[in-house]
């Protein structure tokens, strides 16, 4: 089986660049333009998953219909695959799989005829090859076992990972996803983060959403937009270290004003945050020197005898913290 005008394929390291992309509308008679996307610069390595997140509004949506080719930037630059998304949007679109927000099928069809139709708009070749591909897709999807029902039965995940089949038919070198996990129970949006692990062997994923533990669950780079800019870029382990404090949570038993006190006087503390949790004191306690945190910070919380630490450990940050750092609560 072959893809229709199939060429040889442009294996560029990079799956999508973006260089100063900047996208502008009219915002009414004589009321000048409002930007929706900011001189943005993105580079996304092929084979990895990439997580786009940022507030409701913060121009995700536009900067995936920029991508797409559905609509055209007011300035900047955009590769995808090798390719300029503007004069070889059509190499582009061959290689390219999407999912958008609220996927749309045709009710009465069942999943296998979809797929089945949207494969024949991509491949030419026996039938039988078509099949296999179907049922592969299928079979990835987790939906071998509801090939033959009709869509209109099928639940809120269902429908999402169909959605993701039928963006992968083509076998994309790139794959976006708008919101693959929006409005799911926690069991469905654990089956679209396991599809998505499973195609990151064969597809570039690049997938915008607001579920941010979903992100940190799944991607190895991210890039986070807020009112149309770009605001940090990195693979996630770098991204979550970067100039992060560590944070130490304790629980406590005793008076501990006196130890926070004594706490809150050394350089290497950033802060001291306590709270009462049913007869105990709770500390989260941000260090700027984890060195010195790891010498002195017990010793110092012992020091008067009249406490006793029954709990102890440290905090992994997660990306909702950065995320707050950088684009704030009320964002």
């Amino acid at each position: 089986m072959r893809r229709r005008g199939e060429s040889v394929i442009n294996k560029d390291p990079i799956a999508v660049q973006t260089d100063g992309l900047t996208k502008t509308y009219l915002a009414g008679k004589n009321a000048g333009t409002v930007p929706a996307v900011r001189s943005l610069s993105l580079i996304v390595p092929q084979n990895a998953i990439f997580g786009f997140v940022g507030p409701n509004g913060a121009g995700k949506t536009t900067t995936i219909k920029l991508l797409l080719g559905l609509i055209r930037p007011t300035a900047g630059s955009i590769r995808i695959l090798g390719y300029d998304a503007v004069r070889e949007s059509l190499a582009i679109r061959r290689r390219t799989g999407y999912l958008p927000q609220e996927p749309r099928f045709y009710e009465h069809m069942t999943a296998r005829e979809i797929l089945r139709f949207k494969a024949r708009f991509y491949f030419a070749g026996p039938r039988g090859s078509i099949e296999r591909r179907v049922d592969e897709m299928l079979e990835l999807a987790g939906l071998a076992d509801r090939a033959d029902r009709r869509v209109r039965g099928f639940s809120g995940g269902e429908r999402q990972r169909l959605g993701i089949a039928q963006a992968q038919i083509n076998d994309p070198d790139l794959l976006i996803l708008d919101e693959p996990a929006a409005g799911l129970d926690p069991l469905g949006r654990r089956d679209i983060l396991e599809v998505m692990k499973r195609l990151r062997a064969r597809s570039t994923i690049f997938f915008s959403t607001h579920i941010l533990d979903d992100v940190q669950q799944v991607s190895d780079a991210v890039a986070i937009l807020h009112r149309g800019e770009l605001v940090a870029q990195a693979p996630l382990p770098e991204l979550l270290a970067g100039k992060a404090q560590k944070i130490y949570v304790l629980a406590l038993t005793g008076d501990a004003r006196a130890a926070q006190a004594r706490l809150e006087q050394q350089e290497w503390v950033i802060s001291v945050h306590a709270t009462a949790d049913g007869g105990l004191t709770r500390w989260e306690v941000s260090v700027a020197d984890d060195d010195l945190a790891g010498a002195q910070l017990l010793p110092l919380v012992l020091e008067d005898g009249g406490l006793r630490v029954v709990e102890f450990g440290s905090k992994k940050r997660r990306l909702e913290d950065l995320f707050v750092e950088l684009v704030g609560s009320g964002g």
